[in-house]
């Protein structure tokens, strides 16, 4: 009768009405007077009734959308996040009369709207050091037209002179260091057509280093011939250049040279025949003293030393000297190890 009938009698202890048990039970929990803690979890403890007021109008841990980026925030965080808001409204620093910019489109703003943002003469680069807010910029580059042109001049003057000494760099990096120099002449029947018709046409190799900071060289054929060997037979020649370490190093250049036109046969078919010249260069030879002149200009009027009759035309064809229709020439100097290390 107690605990259990459906139709007793029960009393309310928060808001102290009258229920039969059956009542009762669909009452509990949701009776307005009864004391009850934030759902929120901020810690305050209310009446029901008013617990659905204070969770949208007075809990400090409800949440709320930001008025400028409409995210959602718990309310005590809200205003520190304000002042942080990308979406924020400020006013132009400049006081160019612009206001309300969202704090993320300042720096946009600044620089390319703003009319009163001090902006860099677009010939900064070629040295002009004026500033000006940025509606005073046109003004400033007509009067000075004439100024600017002969910064650009300058500029491309200096850059002219740094690419021709990066490209001077770049060649060094590139040449051969090691005393050795394989040389690919590719096209070989159309050069050989062309220094049959120009007649002592002579062509070049790459230069190349006898040893790290040693002496700098350059071989040279004439496809045609040169001399007593002219029309008839290949002629290769090799000189000294002006180079970085000259000034470092004994002269006249005397070490073994050695010449060959390499044989591009199948080594499994049958042994490459190489074709072999070696000499030592005489100390009283003009073409190995220390060359003179700028390390930048090349007088290709200067014969070095070879030989005039190094392989005729006839024994070119023999064997496959002529391959894919390209010759390798080789060239080796000597140097003793004790000059290298």
């Amino acid at each position: 009768m107690q605990h259990d009938c459906p139709k007793r009698k029960v009393r309310c202890e928060f808001c102290g009405s009258d229920f039969t048990g059956e009542a009762y039970e669909e009452h509990q929990g949701c009776c307005p007077q009864e004391s009850v803690y934030c759902e929120n979890k901020c810690g305050a403890r209310m009446m029901r009734r008013v617990l659905s007021q204070h969770s949208l109008s007075e809990c400090p841990k409800r949440t709320q959308p930001c008025s400028y980026c409409s995210k959602e925030f718990v309310y005590d965080t809200i205003q520190s996040h304000q002042y942080q808001c990308p979406r924020y409204p400020v006013s132009c620093p400049n006081q160019c009369g612009i206001a309300n910019v969202a704090r993320e489109d300042l720096s946009g703003h600044l620089k390319d709207s703003c009319s009163s943002a001090l902006v860099l003469c677009p010939f900064k680069d070629s040295g002009c050091k004026h500033r000006c807010p940025k509606v005073g910029m046109s003004r400033h580059l007509e009067e000075n037209m004439r100024a600017h042109l002969s910064m650009m001049s300058s500029l491309v003057s200096r850059q002219r002179t740094e690419i021709q000494e990066l490209r001077k760099q770049v060649e060094e990096l590139s040449v051969s260091s090691e005393g050795i120099l394989i040389w690919k002449i590719s096209d070989y029947s159309r050069k050989l057509q062309e220094a049959k018709v120009r007649g002592n046409y002579e062509s070049f190799s790459p230069p190349f280093y006898t040893h790290r900071y040693g002496y700098k060289l350059q071989v040279s054929a004439f496809l045609n011939g040169n001399g007593s060997g002219e029309g008839s037979y290949l002629s290769v020649y090799i000189r000294v250049l002006p180079g970085e370490y000259d000034n470092l190093l004994e002269w006249p250049f005397s070490y073994r040279v050695t010449f060959s036109l390499l044989d591009q046969s199948d080594p499994s078919l049958s042994k490459p025949q190489h074709i072999t010249e070696t000499f030592n260069p005489d100390p009283n030879w003009k073409n190995f003293q220390k060359p003179s002149g700028s390390r930048n200009s090349l007088d290709e009027s200067t014969l070095g030393f070879g030989y005039p009759k190094f392989i005729s035309h006839e024994d070119i064809r023999k064997r496959n000297y002529v391959r894919d229709n390209a010759v390798f020439l080789r060239a080796s100097v000597d140097i003793p190890q004790k000059i290298i290390a």
